[in-house]
């Protein structure tokens, strides 16, 4: 069986290019008003090179400081922080330069949520089961099904046609909340009234991207789902995924 879980090292490499063009355009905007700030004072040219060059020292640093720990699976330093950066602030530049190659968003997507997964983990955080949730797209239910368990997944009847019987078995197995939603904003709402400590989301590139973006600085596993009869309808999911997910975060 062929290996379509995501790699981070697409989003790693366009991540080092993204950092390079922030450097560069830092090197300019220090560069072309460096004349018209020698005729106001001879050392201000020297004081701004002084200030664009650490802000550069710093993307450099953040950059690195983001791989070793991608890398080694081991938090080093501020990795929250620059879990924060790169969804706030990269995320959307290197999506820009990744289409410039010809990279598909989906593609840009995937690789990113590998990367935050990647950062997450590598924070070894132990979470007693009953502050994680676990999150699920209504698509992952057989459409066919009379039986809808939006809201409350112990309606369930266990019949297993669909991949929502493996996931209710594994959620009851560790006594953790799960929740299924039919879009982001009655997500949103499952997650504030639950509020957990963690969440193992399943969805496509999209949702998952966006969900983790909304939900920060509150960690998100993401998982991606499968689609053989294509988006939102009748979905699958690797259930050992997010269990080895679950066993590396449940203390």
């Amino acid at each position: 069986m062929p290996d379509n879980t995501p790699k981070k090292r697409l989003f790693i490499v366009l991540m080092g290019v993204t950092c390079l063009l922030i450097v560069g355009a830092i090197y300019l905007l220090w560069w072309i008003p460096t004349t018209g700030l020698a005729n106001i004072h001879p050392s201000l040219p020297r004081i701004a090179g002084i200030v664009f060059g650490g802000l550069s020292l710093l993307a450099l640093l953040g950059t690195l400081v983001l791989v070793l720990t991608s890398a080694l699976g081991k938090d080093i330093l501020f990795t929250r922080f620059l879990r924060g950066v790169v969804i706030k602030f990269l995320l959307p530049a290197i999506e820009l330069i990744g289409r410039t190659f010809g990279i598909s968003i989906d593609t840009i997507r995937q690789s990113f949520i590998a990367m935050n997964n990647s950062l997450v983990l590598s924070q070894r955080r132990r979470v007693k089961p009953d502050r994680v949730l676990i999150l699920l797209p209504h698509c992952l239910q057989l459409f066919e099904c009379e039986i809808k368990v939006t809201g409350n997944i112990n309606k369930c009847v266990r019949c297993g046609r669909c991949d929502i019987m493996g996931l209710a078995e594994l959620a009851e197995k560790y006594s953790i909340d799960i929740s299924v939603a039919t879009g982001g904003t009655l997500a949103r709402k499952v997650i504030i009234e639950k509020r957990p400590k963690l969440v193992l989301a399943v969805a496509c590139e999209r949702d998952l991207t966006s969900g983790i973006k909304d939900c920060y600085p509150l960690p998100v596993i993401g998982v991606l789902n499968d689609r053989p009869f294509g988006p939102c309808f009748n979905t699958k999911v690797d259930i050992e995924k997010i269990n080895e997910a679950l066993q590396a975060v449940i203390g």
